[in-house]
């Protein structure tokens, strides 16, 4: 499973990366709070959907709602989209995990929910049992998938300033919770490519540039020099 990150893609834009892009996209994340200021949100939307790509709103846009207590208006920012896929975050806001679980039950029953764990403050390091603790409790609540926080800059949450992998981090998620329950978000090239050694070609992998797709597909397939090896 891939999801994209559109940071303000125009619809012509769009229309050129579902050209080359549609085929290895599942998901395009509209970024944050993008959705509610680009031109033409309706017919860039129309654009993913008939390319097959499922289009969501980026998890800060629920936070924004929520955080000034107007859930019922995030419900209906998503019924008039008429969105199929929903994400709720708590990277910007603090949100007691209990509410953030009651919040993914009530959502679930409208939309797919995709919750993030994981907090954008690189001040803010979360010790691996709490990782865990937290991914479980989302799956339970109803989450469909959860994405793995690395922020667009892939230095945060899974990752060191220096956009290194928190290697033992992932190993103890990935002794407790599915990966194919996990879409992580990978995205800097060498992020990329440790978890397709790590888990394989098909692992699941988030906020990917769109001009970096066709590149990706090429990693994952072996037929570049960072894999080249591994799937001979």
């Amino acid at each position: 499973m891939t999801m994209v990150m559109d940071k303000g893609l125009s619809v012509r834009q769009a229309a050129d990366f579902m050209e080359i892009g549609a085929a290895y996209t599942d998901f395009v994340k509209l970024g944050w709070t993008t959705a509610l200021i680009v031109p033409k949100l309706e017919e860039k939307l129309a654009v993913y959907r008939e390319a097959g790509t499922h289009p969501y709103f980026g998890g800060t846009l629920f936070e924004a709602f929520v955080v000034r207590d107007q859930f019922d208006d995030f419900l209906r920012v998503i019924e008039k989209y008429r969105l199929e896929y929903a994400e709720i975050s708590d990277g910007s806001i603090s949100l007691p995990h209990e509410q953030k679980c009651e919040y993914i039950a009530k959502l679930s029953q409208h939309v797919t929910v995709i919750s993030e764990v994981g907090s954008k403050d690189n001040t803010k390091i979360m010790a691996p049992y709490k990782w865990i603790s937290l991914m479980k409790a989302e799956l339970e609540a109803g989450s469909w998938r959860l994405i793995a926080e690395s922020r667009e800059s892939g230095n945060v949450g899974l990752y060191r300033e220096s956009g290194e992998v928190r290697q033992g981090l992932v190993d103890e998620i990935l002794n407790e919770i599915p990966n194919e329950k996990i879409i992580w978000e990978a995205p800097l090239k060498s992020q990329q490519v440790y978890f397709i050694h790590l888990i394989g070609a098909n692992v699941n992998l988030g906020n990917i540039n769109p001009t970096e797709i066709i590149a990706l597909e090429t990693t994952r397939m072996g037929l570049r020099g960072d894999t080249f090896h591994y799937f001979i």
